[in-house]
């Protein structure tokens, strides 16, 4: 089945939050970088803002802003309900209640949709995917993947995530991903074959806690020095 809108759950993170699921320094934003299944978070449009060079990846790019805001609009009660029946499954430090994550994803969204066509004509969002991405070798400095590999362990086998996690660290010369569990906060059964793969060939593959505590079980990244 191919991709449609509405498979899509949007729920947008903020730069803020990306800097602490993926405990970026200064030194880091220097670069280009590739934020790789951004889908509505607001990352990109802060990031240029405070004159960094980010590029994002998704196939949601694909499709126009007022679909893309329709669809916040029909899932983001949705999305707010799950999280109010499985509070239990989080920490409430970087939030207080569900109604405030829901704010701040709404207005991560917002700012999103604000920057969306002015990005996208600038190259900023691209539609693209994994495991197959339409840079050349060595592109970006660094690569970024939220909330999409491991989480969605159920749906995508273990050779996805070896291809994907390849792909990466061919267009990156470092790839950061979080979180490393699935849906549910367990473990994903999928990350000791992808290590061993990232070894294998060479790239440097390691498990660093983060500076982000919100769902139980989410509290480290997979960070890759990749081989040139």
């Amino acid at each position: 089945m191919g991709f449609s809108l509405g498979q899509v759950v949007p729920w947008g993170r903020t730069y803020a939050e990306y800097a602490r699921m993926f405990a970026l320094a200064p030194s880091d934003m220097a670069g280009d970088i590739l934020g790789c299944g951004d889908g509505p978070a607001s990352f990109n449009a802060e990031a240029t803002a405070k004159g960094h060079r980010v590029t994002s990846c998704d196939p949601l790019y694909r499709y126009a802003k007022d679909d893309i805001a329709r669809r916040i609009d029909e899932t983001a009660d949705v999305v707010l309900d799950e999280l109010r029946k499985n509070a239990s499954a989080y920490r409430w430090n970087e939030f207080a209640t569900p109604e405030d994550v829901g704010r701040a994803r709404l207005s991560a969204m917002a700012r999103f949709l604000q920057d969306y066509d002015t990005g996208k004509a600038h190259g900023r969002y691209v539609d693209a995917a994994l495991p197959a991405l339409p840079w050349p070798d060595g592109r970006f400095s660094l690569a970024l993947g939220s909330h999409f590999l491991f989480l969605y362990s159920d749906h995508l086998d273990t050779d996805f995530h070896v291809r994907a996690m390849l792909e990466l660290c061919r267009v990156a010369r470092e790839v950061r991903v979080f979180p490393l569990t699935k849906l549910d906060g367990s473990p994903s059964p999928h990350a000791p074959a992808v290590l061993d793969a990232l070894r294998l060939r060479g790239h440097e593959a390691e498990v660093v806690p983060v500076p982000y505590d919100f769902q139980i079980g989410a509290e480290a990244m997979l960070r890759i020095h990749c081989a040139a």
